[in-house]
């Protein structure tokens, strides 16, 4: 009965480590980088971020994966894929992806908040294919 005892009280024990060791640290990530209040161009200020940062290494060229944002491609791709909400701009996927707050930041080098706040400008300047 004792030899019973020890071994419900080590599985209990290392139960317990178990579970006082599972811990997750949650990342917030909070922009402060300034609003841009200029006119955002897509071809002129975004189709650059894309090219060096998204297609340029073939994860969102074409063929690759979803949206495509090859130069040929990118607008169409990501307004047939819902990818930005004018309405509310912050909640737009793309800009969620690229700001780190919907799963792995894009690209995954890092947040880069220069490039963030150009597309969230773009989007709420009405995400226009100029």
């Amino acid at each position: 009965m004792l030899h019973y005892k020890k071994k419900i009280g080590f599985l209990a024990g290392l139960a317990l480590l178990f579970l006082t060791g599972c811990y997750k640290d949650k990342t917030v990530i909070i922009d402060t980088t300034a609003e841009i209040t200029r006119a955002v161009s897509f071809t002129g200020d975004i189709v650059p971020i894309f090219n060096k940062s998204c297609n340029g290494s073939g994860c969102h060229a074409a063929g690759g994966i979803k949206p495509d944002l090859s130069v040929s491609n990118a607008h169409t791709a990501l307004t047939n894929g819902n990818y930005f909400n004018i309405t509310t701009a912050e909640s737009s996927s793309i800009y969620q992806w690229m700001a780190g707050k919907k799963g792995t930041p894009m690209p995954t080098s890092g947040v880069n908040k220069d490039y963030n706040a150009l597309v969230l400008a773009w989007i709420k300047q009405g995400a226009k294919n100029n």
